[in-house]
């Protein structure tokens, strides 16, 4: 964990350093610094602030708590996303209007009980755009977007929280935009509409990184996405509930679960969040074991293509129901 920890800040902050030290003079030069700090900003998110944030990098919680502020470091907020992953989308995965990670723009069906509209019937074919601009999205209007409906269900209701953790927000970010983007422009020679694009297209790598991992573990064809009864109870155990609406993939590939920081795990992750994620592959044999021993689904793809294109065929499924 800790040489990931070093190398995936290094991919990220490195490039940014080069370029506010005017050290790239090419167009090609500053585009590939961009998209390898977006590989860096993937990386952080998906293996050390993820870790962090779910309090299982370290048996320290100082640790677990500064390295959760990687998370702010790359642009998003770490206290909304506590509550966004940790407690909305690990309680009630698959929920529809529950689990967070079901609730895009309307633009986006990933719920059969969502709203359908005429233009979803397309979103297999455009949602790979939006993943590309999602966090771009989300280290602008997102976080506070959230943080306002996450009050409204009780959340930040301190003395001053939310007007606290609003303006670390702003402070947060205003440090990001300082040091990916507003410095680039004034110091380099390159025109400040060259820097706004390779900022983007750091944005968009580490998007459909990110949005891939996380959505084909999800939202499958295989998978269930559970209704309350009206008094909003789910009738399921835990634990089966998690089996039921969560898929592995790729689990023979070791540098691949490296880079990812063991979310091609997810259902050992959804288990036992709050164990690192260096142990899932060793955890996953003794977990589909018990599964077969049972009778229970145990989801795994033998690929990330293959998880991709059968995530591809879920959106176009949802897109015409």
């Amino acid at each position: 964990m800790i040489l990931k920890t070093i190398t995936m800040l290094g991919l990220f902050f490195a490039p940014l350093i080069a370029i506010n030290l005017g050290l790239v003079n090419s167009t090609i030069g500053l585009f590939g610094l961009y998209v390898i700090s977006g590989i860096g900003m993937a990386g952080v998110g998906m293996g050390v602030m993820h870790d962090a944030i779910h309090g299982s990098y370290s048996r320290k919680k100082k640790i677990n708590m500064r390295l959760g502020y990687t998370m702010n470091l790359i642009g998003a907020n770490a206290a909304v996303w506590r509550i966004q992953h940790n407690v909305l989308h690990h309680t009630y995965t698959n929920i529809d209007q529950a689990d967070d990670d079901l609730n895009p723009p309307f633009i986006l069906r990933f719920s059969p009980h969502a709203k359908h509209y005429w233009l979803h019937r397309f979103q297999h074919l455009y949602v790979w755009f939006f993943y590309g601009l999602s966090t771009i999205s989300w280290v602008t209007s997102k976080d506070f977007v959230r943080i306002n409906r996450y009050r409204r269900l009780g959340f930040f209701n301190g003395k001053n929280e939310f007007r606290n953790e609003v303006l670390k927000m702003i402070g947060w970010k205003l440090f990001y935009y300082s040091y990916t983007l507003i410095l680039p422009i004034i110091v380099t020679s390159f025109s400040w509409w060259l820097v706004l694009l390779a900022f983007i297209a750091m944005h968009v790598t580490a998007g459909i990184s990110m949005s891939l991992v996380f959505q084909t573990a999800h939202v499958m064809p295989e998978l269930t996405f559970p209704k309350p009864d009206p008094n909003g109870k789910i009738e399921n155990e835990w634990a089966l509930h998690q089996l039921a609406t969560t898929t592995n993939y790729a689990p023979n590939s070791r540098y691949f679960s490296w880079l990812i920081g063991g979310l091609n795990y997810q259902i050992e992750h959804h288990l036992l969040p709050d164990v690192c994620h260096v142990h899932y592959k060793d955890l996953s044999h003794i977990v589909a074991d018990t599964a077969r021993e049972y009778g229970i689904p145990y989801n795994s793809k033998r690929t990330f293509l293959g998880a991709i294109q059968d995530h591809a065929r879920m959106l176009h499924r949802l897109g015409n129901k």
